[in-house]
């Protein structure tokens, strides 16, 4: 591999481990993308897949480290049910910046079908792919029955280390003598490399663990992976969740030091009044999905005509204090000040908005407080 190559794959910077970011401008750390796909109230799933694209080549050409996606099932306005094919079509549409799941929800699909599935997306962007995992199935418990064939759910989850042992053995084609899926080789992947005249990349997807709580954090810390917590969601365990994580961590072949990003629901717009506005269609959204009743992501006038009652109001008051949102200036200082308070490694920013205009303005404007190159 030539220098030019290595340098393709990080972006401009040294491809390293393929996890720790840099930097840019006036970041206190790496900036990241995390994009539900939401799909508007009047707009279609195939205008948010493009809006997708514009966003992922947007966060490419500011200087955003990673863009990833997250599995939902049975959502009506969240279009991120299958993160592998969307993400093969970003890597079609972008040439630098780390494409990813945020993640995988492992418990609904057998290891060797991911490692497949992410041996493929290696293939089509060399160094450039992240694999992050979930315990949880990413939606209600009849979905989820319905995805894994099977009414015992908590197997699911009680499984996952031994899931995603057989995942990292499939990723590693490291089976050994013996073992009944030692014969069997996740293709593309290593195994390539040792047939007949075979030459294989010598990358392959880092793994992330994601989590709200603490078990992925201790699981993390223990493996030596990359962890990356779900703040915008899960705001009260973030701080004993990271702890957990750095006093768990045990060193290993991907990570010589604990990394943590964390995922931050944030939103600017050049009026205070108007990035409210705008997050308001997402509180309203979250408010039906958590009360069962979950839709397209209402349009700005629906969420200013809404009545909240008052269990309503309190779960939006409650929900809107994790979410940093206003002008850029002060976007930029409730970055700054959360990024101090975690000793967060890296920030991935996901815009809570009913409109692809109002996101991608969003991440154009936080670049422009931070200095990111236009």
């Amino acid at each position: 591999m030539s220098g030019e190559d290595e340098e393709i794959r990080a972006g401009g910077e040294t491809a390293g481990d393929g996890i720790r970011g840099t930097a840019r401008g006036t970041a206190p750390v790496p900036l990241s993308v995390l994009d539900l796909v939401t799909v508007g109230a009047g707009s279609t799933a195939s205008r948010a897949v493009r809006t997708a694209v514009d966003i992922a080549r947007t966060a490419e050409r500011r200087g955003f480290h990673r863009y990833w996606v997250a599995e939902h099932h049975s959502m009506p306005g969240v279009a991120s049910s299958s993160p592998a094919v969307l993400l093969a079509h970003l890597a079609a549409h972008t040439e630098r910046i780390r494409l990813g799941s945020g993640g995988v929800m492992l418990p609904n699909h057998a290891p060797l079908v991911i490692a497949e599935q992410f041996g493929t997306l290696e293939a089509m962007a060399p160094g450039r792919i992240d694999l992050g995992l979930g315990r949880a199935p990413g939606t209600d418990g009849a979905t989820a029955a319905a995805l894994r064939r099977t009414e015992r759910l908590h197997e699911g989850a009680d499984e996952f280390p031994a899931q995603l042992a057989e995942l990292t053995r499939f990723l590693d084609d490291s089976f050994p003598d013996g073992h009944p899926y030692a014969k069997i080789h996740a293709v593309p992947g290593p195994v390539q490399a040792t047939s007949p005249g075979g030459v294989q990349d010598p990358h392959r997807p880092p793994l992330w663990l994601l989590g709200s709580s603490g078990f992925s954090a201790r699981l993390a810390g223990s493996l030596g992976l990359p962890f990356a917590f779900a703040h915008h969601f899960s705001a009260a365990n973030t701080l004993p969740a990271l702890d957990l994580y750095r006093a768990s961590f045990r060193p290993s072949e991907a990570l010589a030091e604990p990394y943590a990003l964390i995922g931050v629901a944030a939103l600017a717009a050049e009026a205070e009044q108007e990035a409210r506005r705008q997050v308001m269609t997402g509180a309203l959204s979250m408010v039906r999905l958590r009360t069962g009743r979950p839709g397209l992501v209402p349009s700005p006038e629906e969420a200013e005509a809404y009545r909240f009652n008052e269990l309503e109001r309190g779960f939006v008051d409650s929900w809107l204090g994790n979410v940093i949102h206003g002008t850029p200036d002060a976007v930029r200082q409730g970055l700054d000040d959360l990024a101090k308070r975690t000793g967060a490694d890296e920030l991935m920013i996901t815009a809570n908005a009913h409109g692809g205009p109002a996101r991608l303005r969003s991440y154009e404007l936080i670049a422009d407080a931070y200095g990111l190159p236009a």
